[in-house]
């Protein structure tokens, strides 16, 4: 990328560092999906159930949404270059931990601190560009560091099926070994330390208590069908979630400068936008982990023939970018959400028919159609949360946005897993029906989110993006 107006020496560092946040955007985006395609592979060895593997994937959305509200500060009173290496040291460092496992619980550990690193990827990384670039280059080099963010999820699910059936499923972790290492050299090198003292206090109260409230719930959903956890044990996990939350709540009313302000809840269209990305991204990041699994299980798909499915997907997500802001001005976003989340969930209602005999193209096609519908239900969901923040809002807003977003993958895996086992505990002699059934219930959510919609004021279709 060429930069106007700067030294040689000072343009070169600014290129380097491009291509240096945008490896890491593509490290974080790969390890979300290249997962999935391994987790049968992964489940054989480990000697555990393909269909309680889920928690490999909720574990590291969960951790990355954990640390996503607190990486700002902790970059303001560490510096950013000090705070980027500790993100690519601890990433590395769960990759290779999560290679070197040898039981479901090592494996867990490691994935917890692989997403600790990567929750400070990106958002340190976008700081970085946004302080070393002058502000008339921002949004070119923003565009830069995008692509590989969307290539990692593309090309995710094929490299994983491709390195388990060549290798094994060590090297989707081993991977990044050489990438980050480079990666961490670069930045000692070419990141410029920059360290921001903090004007107010960081609500280390308000951190505990919402990270609380997420882990729990969150182990609530998924721990009975993947840690084995007891009855007693996810009621007390619930009320402690819930407990957790309501204190976040009182405390934040109390607090004059908390974590997220619940004034935010004050701009109708975030708190849409916000609870429209809760649930309906639920069903949205179920199908990628659901959809190999049904391939290779029920259908005795290899792991590169099932990570090679998912790409239309991906390939239609990445085109629909460009089309969604002409489509949401001319169309509005209560008409746009209303329909597409219908059409998303009918998407993937189309797999309550998929069995062995049925026509490869078909669920190529329902894939295909789900990716670019799927893109269009991001784009609309996020510029609705943001595009009426204020300015003193806009930060506050935009991590919460992020956190929410990381959780509701997290969740949609969860609920997913979680419905899968029970499905299969029900029909303990037709695992084609569980999937049946858990891809009728995930799109039933979907469906029903449009309801969140509705609230949407008629005015808003006139909205600009």
């Amino acid at each position: 990328m060429k930069i106007d107006d700067t030294e040689p020496k000072e343009q070169r560092r600014l290129n380097i560092l491009l291509w240096l946040v945008a490896c890491g955007f593509f490290m974080q985006t790969l390890d979300g999906t290249i997962v999935n395609t391994a987790l049968p592979s992964m489940a054989l060895s480990l000697h555990e159930s393909p269909l309680k593997m889920q928690s490999v994937v909720v574990i590291y959305s969960m951790a990355m949404a954990m640390l996503i509200p607190a990486s700002g500060w902790i970059s303001d009173r560490f510096g950013i270059r000090r705070v980027y290496l500790c993100a690519i040291f601890f990433f590395v460092a769960g990759s290779v931990l999560c290679a070197a496992s040898t039981n479901l619980t090592n494996v867990l550990l490691s994935r917890a601190l692989q997403g600790f690193g990567g929750a400070m990827l990106l958002p340190i990384g976008r700081l970085s560009i946004l302080r070393s670039f002058p502000r008339h280059q921002f949004l070119q080099a923003m565009s830069f560091i995008a692509v590989p963010g969307m290539i990692g999820p593309l090309i995710g699910p094929a490299l994983g099926g491709w390195l388990v059936e060549n290798a094994s499923w060590h090297w989707i972790f081993l991977i990044n070994l050489p990438v980050g290492t480079i990666g961490f050299i670069a930045s000692i090198f070419f990141m410029k330390e920059e360290v921001t003292p903090s004007l107010s206090k960081f609500d280390w109260i308000g951190y505990g208590l919402l990270a609380l409230s997420m882990d729990a719930l969150c182990l609530a959903i998924d721990g009975r069908s993947s840690l084995g956890l007891t009855q007693t044990s996810i009621w007390g996990l619930s009320l402690l979630g819930l407990f957790s939350l309501s204190a976040y709540i009182y405390h934040a009313m109390r607090n004059p400068t908390p974590l997220f302000s619940l004034i935010l809840f004050k701009t109708s269209s975030f708190s849409v936008g916000l609870f429209g990305n809760l649930f309906s991204r639920l069903g949205g990041a179920s199908l990628p982990f659901l959809v190999p699994l049904l391939l290779q299980i029920t259908m005795d798909f290899s792991p590169l023939e099932a990570g090679l499915m998912m790409l239309p997907a991906a390939l239609t997500g990445m085109l629909m970018k460009p089309l969604t802001t002409s489509i949401i001005s001319k169309l509005g976003y209560k008409r746009v959400l209303l329909t597409n989340t219908v059409l998303v969930a009918l998407s993937m209602l189309v797999f309550i028919w998929a069995t062995p005999t049925l026509p490869t193209w078909i669920m190529v096609l329902a894939l295909t159609v789900f990716g670019g519908l799927n893109s269009l239900q991001f784009t609309a969901m996020n510029t609705l949360t943001l595009i009426d923040m204020k300015k003193d809002q806009a930060s506050s807003g935009n991590a919460l946005l992020a956190m929410v977003q990381m959780l509701a993958m997290g969740l949609g895996v969860a609920v997913a897993g979680t419905l899968l086992n029970t499905f299969v505990h029900l029909t303990p002699t037709d695992t084609l029906l569980a999937f049946h059934c858990t891809f009728a219930v995930m799109g039933a959510i979907t469906l029903a989110s449009t309801l969140i919609y509705t609230q949407l004021k008629r005015s808003s279709d006139s909205w600009n993006v």
